[in-house]
């Protein structure tokens, strides 16, 4: 076998043995982070609280409790995290939520929050239903819903 041959085998098993690496250490990840979800579950609470204001922020700028930082790996304090200010009871506390739902939160309005500590897993809204947002078209998408109204017309 010419020299090529080799080092493309060889390649190729290299390559082979990274994809069953990869795919077993996700596999290992998934069931963690299932795991970790179901102890969320199981420790949540619904809370009636006041949104009193939502933003995107990194977590040191966010005003967090100093062990939410601590807790947190290094990489990850510089990330922008959906954070909301809100009253409970008598305390004003800043809280964090998931991506999923942080459109969903209306500022200045009172939800029933499916919360696990100051981690917002879930929203209701408690005299109205919640009103997602409009997604935003693209800018192809924007003309070529001009160009179908147009021809209709």
């Amino acid at each position: 076998m010419s020299p090529v041959v080799i080092v493309l085998l060889v390649v190729l098993a290299v390559v082979i043995g990274l994809l069953i690496f990869l795919a077993i250490y996700g596999r290992k990840l998934q069931k963690k982070s299932e795991e970790s979800q179901a102890q969320m579950k199981a420790g949540a609470q619904t809370v009636s609280i006041l949104v009193i204001d939502k933003k995107r922020m990194k977590l040191k700028e966010a005003n967090l409790p100093k062990i939410v930082l601590d807790q947190t790996p290094r990489y990850l304090r510089g990330s922008k995290v959906p954070i909301i200010k809100a009253k409970i009871g008598p305390k004003i506390m800043t809280l964090m939520c998931e991506d999923k739902i942080f459109d969903l939160i209306p500022v200045k309005k009172e939800v029933k929050a499916v919360m696990n500590g100051i981690y917002v897993m879930d929203v209701k809204g408690l005299r109205s239903n919640l009103d997602a947002k409009p997604v935003k078209q693209k800018f192809f998408q924007k003309i070529k819903n001009k160009i179908v109204n147009n021809s209709k017309a």
